[in-house]
């Protein structure tokens, strides 16, 4: 069995749109079977007492998360236009990307969505928006769509967003490799480092 690297991510996560498009990448070259896991920060938060993203709650914060996700964006060549609202609700997209983890056109899917947000300022938030990525992937927008509002799909986001608070995750995009959780885009290739020098055998989270 390949070593394995869990990707948890949040739809909503600015460091997240890099992360997602350079991983997929890095952990083929690296032999690393890739999990994508994606799940909710807004929980997370409130059961701190946040009711907004951190970079809105600390403007100083916020001011240079934007430029450095813009520069971060510049040196890996990604598009990247700031979102006239922040933080979008990623509900509809990662239900979708919950049920359909196992699928060849999730990874596209998730970039899809990233660069939408990120890149081009649309509304992710939207089931219409979220249908059209899809069928522009070729899938069958509304039977995915249908698929991902069904009641054990949005059970199996909570499951997981549940399991995310459990494993002591608090942001995104995090990384756990090698029993060990990593936090932020900058973290990756430590990730991989541990997820290739965990001892076989060891028991999988």
């Amino acid at each position: 069995m390949p070593p394995r690297l869990e990707f948890w991510f949040e739809f909503a996560s600015t460091y997240s749109y890099p992360a997602a498009a350079r991983v997929e990448a890095l952990a083929a070259e690296r032999g690393v079977a890739l999990v994508w896991r994606p799940f909710l920060l807004g929980p997370i938060f409130r059961a701190q007492g946040w009711n907004d993203s951190p970079f809105n709650l600390q403007p100083a914060k916020g001011r240079y998360m934007w430029r450095d996700l813009e520069r971060t964006c510049g040196r890996l060549g990604l598009p990247f236009r700031r979102p006239s609202s922040f933080p979008r609700s990623g509900l509809v997209a990662a239900r979708v990307a919950c049920r359909f983890a196992c699928e060849e056109w999730l990874p596209d899917f998730v970039g899809a969505v990233y660069r939408a947000n990120f890149a081009e300022d649309r509304d992710v938030a939207s089931a219409e928006v979220i249908g059209a990525l899809l069928a522009g992937l070729g899938v069958d927008a509304p039977h995915a769509l249908a698929e991902a509002a069904a009641p054990e799909s949005k059970a199996a986001l909570r499951e997981q967003t549940e399991r995310a608070t459990q494993l002591g995750i608090f942001g995104a995009p995090s990384w756990l490799a090698g029993g060990e959780l990593f936090w932020g885009n900058d973290r990756l290739e430590e990730a991989l480092d541990a997820a290739l020098s965990a001892p076989v055998g060891l028991p999988k989270t």
